[in-house]
């Protein structure tokens, strides 16, 4: 059975920092290009970072750049997103998907590329 399963997501005051996990199962993460996205409450889903399959290429919303990391450990099937400077603007549910792809550069940035997705994990950021 193919899963994604986030984990990480929780209250912190802004300026904290969270780390977003996000486990597979059920296929080989090597071959996936991966992504994080997020929706805030009655907004559209919007990406947020993106890796390719190689690890040679990523890519940031511009809200996040510098202050987010990307990463991924395929050996223990787990991507990551690092997360500080958090902002209240930056609560939102956040996903995380993968896509299939024969190619190492290959870097998917709309939702309906991917294939597979989690659940969703909250992140509020408050005082």
């Amino acid at each position: 059975q193919v899963q994604l399963v986030e984990s990480g997501g929780g209250l912190v005051q802004p300026g904290g920092s969270l780390r977003l996990s996000c486990a597979a199962s059920g296929f080989t993460l090597n071959y996936y290009a991966i992504g994080w996205f997020r929706q805030a409450p009655g907004k559209e889903r919007e990406g947020v970072s993106f890796i390719s399959r190689g690890t040679s290429r990523t890519s940031y919303a511009d809200s996040v750049r510098g202050r987010f990391t990307i990463s991924r450990d395929n050996a223990k099937g787990t991507m990551y997103l690092q997360m500080n400077s958090l902002k209240p603007e930056d609560t939102a549910v956040y996903y995380c998907a993968a896509r299939l792809s024969s190619s190492t550069t290959y870097l998917p940035k709309r939702s309906d590329e991917y294939d597979y997705w989690g659940q969703g994990t909250q992140v509020t950021v408050s005082s």
